[in-house]
């Protein structure tokens, strides 16, 4: 038995309607679903789904989440994406690299500190053009 695979992430934020402007604009990620202002559901175009709610005023910062990250179908795109996250103005947490299993990717960071992997992994991209 097997899942679909990973298609969700939640996350808690201090402000979500400023990382819904972030993933939308940056990202361009299209909104589901907004049930109230303190929550926000995103999609890359239905096969994905963030979930962005309002951090309760005593979370901490510190949390086990790494990053999260988007897959891209080439490696020039890894670099068309970087281009223009910085013309953004998003910080960048670790320049573009190509890793030593072909993958190519760098992460920002989202107005909360989220890591985001922008990345063109392999196996990921020929599944995705078997389905289509």
């Amino acid at each position: 038995m097997k899942t679909l695979g990973l298609r969700h992430v939640a996350l808690n934020v201090r402000d979500p309607q400023i990382s819904k402007r972030f993933y939308m604009t940056v990202l361009k990620m299209e909104l589901e679903w907004e049930p109230d202002p303190e929550n926000v559901y995103l999609t890359s175009g239905g096969q994905d789904n963030l979930a962005i709610h309002k951090a309760p005023a005593d979370a901490s910062q510190a949390g086990l989440l790494d990053h999260i990250g988007f897959a891209l179908a080439s490696a020039e795109e890894v670099d068309e994406w970087y281009d223009w996250v910085r013309s953004q103005g998003v910080k960048i947490a670790k320049e573009i690299k190509t890793h030593r299993d072909g993958a190519r990717s760098f992460y920002m960071l989202d107005p909360d500190g989220v890591v985001i992997q922008m990345i063109h992994h392999l196996p990921i991209a020929r599944r995705a053009a078997r389905q289509g």
